[in-house]
């Protein structure tokens, strides 16, 4: 989108970006191999060894309970524990976008790039 300030006699030309949403990043990052809808049934996922994981039951694979903590740091690439394949890319090595700080329930801020918190929190969204 492209707006125009007119300075007095002077206009300037800006270019302004849309906010880019959780479904957004997830389209772009993850669809791939794991499907628009999450389960994991994606195009790119046909010539992987692991297949990939339904992400739409996260939660029911945890006891009914969001795991956003483990689920930030798979994203991000910190947990690359046994079960992890080493086709999924490594998030946090990239650029995630403008740190926000996440307050917890004890007062205390955690710094968190943007784009991985609007990804969380999309997954979270879908669950089913």
């Amino acid at each position: 989108m492209r707006y125009f300030i007119i300075l007095g006699a002077l206009a300037v030309s800006a270019c302004v970006e849309e906010p880019v949403t959780g479904q957004m990043a997830f389209m772009a990052d993850c669809a791939g191999c794991h499907a628009a809808d999450g389960t994991g049934s994606g195009a790119d996922a046909r010539d992987l060894t692991d297949q990939p994981p339904d992400l739409t039951t996260i939660a029911s694979r945890n006891g009914g309970t969001f795991p956003r903590d483990q689920v930030m740091c798979t994203i991000d690439g910190l947990d690359r524990g046994a079960h992890f394949s080493v086709a999924m890319p490594e998030f946090g090595a990239g650029d995630m976008g403008d740190t926000v700080v996440v307050e917890t329930e004890e007062g205390l801020g955690t710094p968190v790039p943007e784009r991985l918190l609007i990804l969380t929190d999309y997954l979270e969204s879908i669950q089913r």
